[in-house]
């Protein structure tokens, strides 16, 4: 009875169906294949407890000319600067009302009605009262002076919040004392209204959110109508950030991270700086600042609205001024090809612009011009503003249906699973898909939603160095790879992780592991196969706890039939031979992580898969 090695070819490939794969992998999740074999994808750990509020999409890494290592992180309702554990509120300002907000509760309630004319604010906004007195009970000024996110916009007048205790943590119940109205000296402070966890068209029906005033009628761009999502970038030591359609702001470092983002075209020495844009990104090599998607230049003045098409760029050096002169390098271009620009990405000497339709390179050429726009190819739009990525071979992205790399010339790539990512995904919030790096492995990669999900929960991986695919499940909403700090980070549920450490999901087992093969047949697959044995060979990686993998062996004896496990074992590394007893035309073998089986807690294994061998012998035809 002789041993059969079996090995597959590397990746993952679902263009066909499992029978005719044979020799390959068919499914999997949590691996990644690395010089043709596979192994479980490396873990994760918070890097700290403290958690922001809304969906982060957005991060970035810098470290100022003092070696202070700032993160910036985009949430849906916030902007933060995480400066060692702690994460900076740096959200910039819209409004500030002065001895101008009044108070009226009702007795055995939590809700507060605030009073401020024209105030301007979005279900879901962020205000902080200063100098309120008790209203005579329960509703103390300790009480009403913090920070509360806005609960209803009754009127364009008024807005309620939840009374809660000074800790922020437990709502106050007002009584029948709290008749007064906080006094004649109430301040408020708005910040910048937030935008939508789920896309909407930012035209017709659901631009605006829901209740507000925008709600099913026709609006242009806006910042309180889309998808919440920032780009950012550094001007030297200082950060750029604008929220898509919105206002572009700047952190200046040496102000210290106490103080608030403020806006560009406000800032003293301004000039005709754009006062809304839908991406800004500074030019690597010339230093200046662009925006994609800025307002147009209105006599002495900007717009306000937001071209879709038009590429604003400063005055070298200086991001404060945009006006165009002879005497500096601003200037603007208006893109031809496709109705909106959706996103941009820095590359070797060069932007890459995408829009809808077509892509388009930005060069640095030096004066008159300052920069050359040519459109390099018109066959493929990006899905969505953050779905490319640079890469040491290129600038990968997604577009409608199929994934592409722009070197020089745009070509799309050969993808063994492009009808598995794109038969199940939500096109309808393919906004919030991002692409991805991960270095270490050579793995450009993009995180997206399922077609029953509105948030991201997969991420499919292309290996540049093998030219292979695999996919899997994963919750994450950003990711930054390593580069200023030495691992990857990215987020999820208001946490900040750093990946490619140890083998655990945040100190728990890291649960779903698996890869499946295609079928495949030990003898020509007309007579049946009887299978008594089998050697694994498995290296196990960081096994401090005696840990195990299960081999799975299943077998079926037509395509069209579901496959039927016939054997389970357990492989540990002192393993050397399992019997088993299965009986098929053809076989599927699928290894799966078996971290926590005994239930007392994490055993912190990883693995990486040999050549299987069956010990095998003919049964006949039937």
């Amino acid at each position: 009875m002789p041993f059969t090695k079996i090995q597959f070819k590397s990746g993952i490939n679902r263009e066909g169906t499992s029978y005719d794969n044979e020799g390959g992998w068919f499914d999997c999740n949590l691996v990644r294949f690395r010089k043709g074999r596979v192994e479980k994808f490396g873990g994760w750990t918070k890097t700290t407890d403290n958690q922001y509020v809304g969906s982060a999409r957005a991060l970035h890494n810098w470290l100022s000319l003092g070696s202070n290592l700032y993160l910036g992180i985009g949430t849906t309702l916030k902007y933060y600067i995480k400066d060692g554990a702690t994460l900076n509120d740096i959200t910039p300002i819209r409004k500030t009302s002065t001895n101008s907000i009044t108070f009226s509760a009702t007795n055995g309630s939590s809700t507060i009605t605030a009073t401020d004319a024209s105030h301007g604010c979005e279900i879901g906004d962020f205000v902080t009262f200063s100098e309120a007195v008790s209203l005579g009970g329960n509703v103390t000024a300790d009480v009403l002076n913090q920070e509360y996110q806005i609960l209803a916009v009754p009127t364009g007048n008024t807005y309620t919040f939840t009374a809660l205790d000074a800790a922020g943590s437990s709502a106050v119940i007002a009584n029948g004392s709290d008749t007064g109205n906080g006094g004649s000296g109430v301040d408020g402070i708005y910040q910048i209204n937030v935008g939508l966890d789920v896309y909407v068209p930012s035209a017709g029906w659901g631009s605006g959110t829901w209740g507000s005033g925008g709600f099913g009628s026709t609006s242009a761009l806006s910042a309180n109508g889309q998808l919440r999502l920032w780009s950012h970038d550094n001007v030297g030591e200082n950060l750029i950030i604008n929220p898509r359609a919105g206002g572009i702001f700047r952190w200046v470092e040496n102000n210290s991270t106490s103080t608030r983002a403020v806006e560009l075209a406000t800032t003293s020495g301004a000039n005709l700086v754009p006062t809304v844009g839908l991406q800004v990104i500074t030019s690597e090599i010339d230093r200046h600042l662009v925006v994609l998607g800025a307002d147009p230049i209105s006599g002495t003045s900007r717009s306000g609205v937001v071209d879709p098409m038009l590429v604003a760029f400063s005055d070298q050096e200086n991001e404060l001024d945009f006006e165009p002169l002879i005497t500096n390098s601003a200037g603007s271009v208006r893109l031809s090809s496709g109705s909106l620009i959706v996103g941009g990405v820095k590359s070797r000497q060069e932007i890459i612009i995408f829009t809808d339709t077509s892509v388009y390179s930005m060069q640095f050429v030096g004066p008159p011009f300052t920069f050359a726009i040519n459109l390099i190819n018109e066959a493929s739009g990006l899905i969505g503003p953050k779905a490319a990525v640079t890469a040491e071979s290129g600038v990968y992205y997604m577009s409608y249906g199929a994934f592409y790399v722009y070197n020089g010339t745009v070509e799309k790539l050969p993808c063994s699973v492009q009808d598995y990512v794109f038969s199940d995904i939500n096109t309808g919030q393919a906004y919030k898909i991002f692409g991805f790096t991960n270095v270490e492995h050579d793995e450009v990669g993009w995180f997206y939603p399922s077609a029953s999900s509105t948030e991201i929960d997969r991420y499919v991986i292309y290996n540049t160095a093998e030219k292979i695919w695999y996919y899997g499940n994963l919750v994450r909403t950003a990711w930054l790879d390593s580069g200023v700090v030495s691992f990857p980070q990215a987020t999820a549920n208001g946490l900040i992780f750093q990946h490619e450490i140890g083998f655990d999901d945040d100190g728990s087992a890291m649960t779903g592991v698996f890869v499946e093969s295609s079928d495949f047949d030990l003898d020509d697959g007309d007579r049946f196969t009887t299978i008594r044995s089998l050697i694994p060979d498995i290296k196990f990686l960081q096994d401090q706890n005696g840990g195990s993998i299960n081999i799975i062996t299943k077998v079926r004896n037509f395509p069209g039939e579901s496959t039927v496990t016939e054997d389970t074992a357990e492989i540990t590394s002192s393993t050397t031979k399992k019997d088993m007893r299965a009986r098929g035309r053809s076989i599927v073998l699928r290894v799966e992580s078996n971290d926590d089986q005994d239930g007392l807690g994490n055993l912190s294994i990883g693995w990486r898969l040999g050549s299987t061998r069956y010990n095998t012998q003919p049964d006949g035809k039937r």
